[in-house]
C-alpha cells in the first residue's frame, strides 16, 4: 500500500507542540548563573530548532495539562523539558562556519564527506532539504549538539517560532537515526 505522505514538511494547526515541529529564530537561556545577590543569564538565538521529544509523550503531557486536576489521579505524564536539536544552516555547515558566533571552528566538509552528510549515510548527522514553502532551508543537525528547553517555555513561544513540521515518515527516520547516534558504545582504541 503505497503511503499517502508525499511531501517531507506540513502544517499542524499549533494546538500543542508536535515531534518534528521546526522553530525559527529562537532565543533560549544556553546558561544561568549568579553573581553575588543577582542571577545572569545567558541567551543564545538559535537559528532552527526541531522538537525531538517523542510525540505520545508529548500528546499526553498536552492532554494532562489541560485536563483540571481534580479530574487527574496522578500528574506524571507531565513533561519538565522538551529534547531539542539546532538546525544548522547547510552552507555555514559545511564551510565549519556555523559555531563562529561561539568562538568555535568547525571541521570543513570536503566533496565527500558532504555527500554522505545530504544522503544522511553519516550516523552523526541528519540533513533535512530546504521547502521554500514554508521558509526552510537546507539544514544540518548534529546529533552530538543537543538540548532540552523547559516546556513552559516552548509552550509560551511555539506559535512565535513554528514554521514548520517534518511529517511521520521523515520525522521517524529523524528520531531513529537520534537514538541509534545515541546508543552507540564507545570502544577505546
Amino acid at each position: 500500500m503505497k503511503s499517502k505522505i508525499e511531501t517531507v514538511y506540513c502544517r499542524h494547526g499549533g494546538e500543542r507542540i508536535c515531534q518534528g515541529d521546526i522553530l525559527n529564530d529562537f532565543t533560549y537561556p544556553e546558561w544561568i548563573s549568579r553573581e553575588g545577590s543577582k542571577i545572569k543569564v545567558k541567551n543564545r538565538i538559535m537559528p532552527f530548532l526541531i522538537i525531538l521529544t517523542q510525540d505520545c509523550d508529548l500528546e499526553r503531557d498536552h492532554v494532562n495539562r489541560n485536563t483540571p486536576k481534580e479530574m487527574q489521579k496522578t500528574q506524571d505524564k507531565y513533561l519538565q523539558s522538551i529534547l531539542v536539536c539546532p538546525g544548522y544552516y547547510a552552507e555555514q555547515f559545511r564551510n565549519g562556519e556555523h559555531l563562529n558566533k561561539l568562538g568555535l571552528t568547525m571541521e570543513y566538509q570536503n566533496k565527500n564527506k558532504w555527500k554522505t552528510i545530504i544522503q544522511n549515510d553519516n550516523p552523526r548527522y541528519h540533513f533535512l532539504g530546504e521547502c521554500p514553502k514554508y521558509q526552510i532551508p537546507d539544514l544540518v543537525i548534529d546529533f552530538k549538539h543537543y538540548y532540552t528547553v523547559p516546556i513552559e517555555i516552548l509552550n509560551t513561544e511555539i506559535n512565535n517560532h513554528y514554521v514548520g513540521t517534518i511529517n511521520e515518515l521523515f520525522r521517524e527516520s529523524l528520531s531513529q537515526r537520534f537514538a541509534h547516534y545515541l546508543s552507540r558504545v564507545g570502544l577505546p582504541l
